[in-house]
């Protein structure tokens, strides 16, 4: 077996965790949580065997570069890093409903990556400007920084519902955690974001000057990136200087994953260096 074919039956394994959650979240039950725990834990085991056996397959070619160079393989990395980060989440808080907003992104991620057959089945090489040892400090950052982001808008969501929910009456919100652990683990989770979505911003200016001889050249990407770490550094200033907490700062991680989105798919429609659409 392939690293496409073992990536192809992990995206099944992450649909059906999806499931799981789904349903454990519905019908309160404990055996579906369990079982998806364990299936959400064994997918995300094959993504990191099918990272590696890419990367085997890179070298075996002759190309040896990190699978993180094109639209498949970051979206491969991307699920891989929210599945690992969510199973922490919920080891520490005991709480697998959060699985029921986390895994679907998981899922979405890796089954739109299915959809580009052409790159899935043929490892290609990098052009010779990004031959660099900084591709895989870039993109590892940028895509972790992209993953807690992700974990941090399904617990906005989640924020959201319960809040709407005061008097504790509806069903499906009984057992979401209290607001004040989904307002504090949203508020790690863009921390632990920013962090590494701005060692990715200094490290790809690095590998730009190293490539193209300019550290900054507003390439789009480049662009949103920085808009995407203005919206965060807004939502972490607005919590330690001006104590907003709640609704406001669920608001506003929102707002920030749809610029992190907008950053990774919408600007591939428009040209630049950084796009994987080229």
């Amino acid at each position: 077996m392939d690293s496409s074919n073992l990536l192809s039956v992990v995206t099944f394994v992450y649909g059906l965790a999806a499931i799981l959650y789904i349903s454990s979240w519905i019908f309160k039950k404990t055996l579906p949580g369990l079982l998806a725990t364990w299936t959400a834990f064994l997918g995300a085991m094959g993504n990191a065997a099918g990272i590696i056996m890419r990367w085997v397959e890179s070298y075996k070619l002759g190309i040896g570069h990190a699978p993180l160079s094109n639209m498949y393989e970051s979206l491969v990395f991307f699920s891989c890093t929210i599945a690992v980060i969510y199973l922490v989440i919920e080891r520490t808080y005991k709480n697998r409903i959060i699985g029921a907003f986390a895994m679907p992104i998981v899922f979405l991620s890796i089954a739109y990556a299915s959809l580009s057959p052409n790159i899935r089945d043929q490892i290609q090489p990098l052009i010779p400007a990004l031959k660099s040892n900084w591709l895989i400090a870039h993109v590892m950052a940028c895509f972790l920084g992209y993953a807690a982001f992700a974990i941090a808008f399904g617990i906005s969501l989640m924020y959201l519902f319960k809040q709407r929910d005061k008097d504790g009456e509806s069903y499906l919100l009984s057992h979401f955690p209290e607001l004040s652990v989904l307002d504090n683990l949203t508020h790690q989770m863009v921390t632990f974001g920013f962090l590494f979505l701005s060692i990715g911003i200094i490290t790809g200016a690095v590998w730009a000057n190293s490539a193209w001889g300019s550290y900054w050249s507003w390439d789009p990407k480049e662009t949103w990136s920085l808009i995407t770490w203005f919206i965060y550094a807004t939502l972490l200033h607005a919590r330690m200087m001006r104590g907003w907490h709640g609704k406001r700062i669920a608001y506003v991680s929102i707002i920030g994953f749809l610029a992190v989105m907008f950053t990774y798919f919408g600007v591939n429609l428009l040209p630049g260096l950084h796009s994987y659409a080229q």
